[in-house]
């Protein structure tokens, strides 16, 4: 077997506390979900010190640009912050197996193959265990409308329900920082910061490097003067 196609298996396996596939048929499981929408109404993020701050870093890997055009998921990564705070020890990844096999430009982009997504859990499973993963985090993604657009899709179309959390873009942070307003992708922020990306296009790499963008730009925030996310809103918003 192909090293890398092992490697991911092993990750899915592994990595962000094993995979504990939930009883669809157990009502529990929708009670969990609604009491999570009711504490994420109760919390507001925006105005919470970035040292309080619970944040789930997280990336996508899918077969296109277009959900509502039939363009599914294939992977998920993600990384919890604390503040400025990366936790390494709490990752989650988990391939997706999905009805749509990805092309071979996608296959060559991101490593994963049909063959590695046989196995993979459902949809409707994955999108479960991610969000026991997030919980009421605050989560955020960088160019987070592609994330957005997935999760929105996904989530009805797997749960019946409606996304609920909350995304910041680590975009938006470059548009407050000095000599930043002209980074666009992971790839530029990231050799600006001198932040590492151990493997492109892959949801749990991504999704690390995106965290330690998140924090270099959040470290930098309070040497400016920023004690909050509502801060650099309002920022955006006179500047607009």
């Amino acid at each position: 077997m192909n090293p890398f196609v092992q490697f991911v298996k092993d990750l899915s396996g592994k990595i962000g506390g094993g995979f504990s596939s939930l009883n669809q048929n157990d009502p529990s499981n929708m009670a969990y979900l609604r009491n999570l929408e009711r504490e994420m109404k109760n919390a507001n993020t925006l105005d919470l010190p970035f040292d309080d701050l619970s944040i789930t870093v997280f990336d996508l890997e899918t077969t296109g640009f277009y959900p509502y055009n039939g363009d599914q998921i294939l992977s998920i990564g993600a990384v919890k912050v604390k503040g400025d705070q990366i936790i390494d020890s709490q990752t989650f990844y988990s391939l997706v197996g999905t009805d749509a096999a990805p092309s071979k430009e996608i296959e060559e982009l991101t490593g994963i193959t049909s063959s590695m997504i046989e196995d993979a859990p459902p949809l409707r499973d994955a999108l479960k265990s991610f969000y026991q993963y997030v919980k009421a985090d605050l989560l955020v993604a960088h160019h987070a409308n592609h994330e957005k657009q997935f999760m929105n899709h996904a989530t009805w179309i797997a749960l019946r329900k409606r996304f609920q959390h909350r995304i910041v873009d680590t975009a938006f942070l470059t548009k407050v920082l000095p000599n930043q307003q002209g980074l666009t992708t992971l790839d530029e922020c990231c050799e600006h910061y001198g932040i590492d990306i151990k493997k492109r296009h892959h949801a749990l790499y991504d999704s690390l490097a995106t965290a330690e963008l998140w924090v270099a730009c959040i470290k930098q925030l309070k040497e400016e003067g920023y004690t909050n996310l509502n801060e650099i809103y309002t920022r955006i918003a006179t500047m607009e």
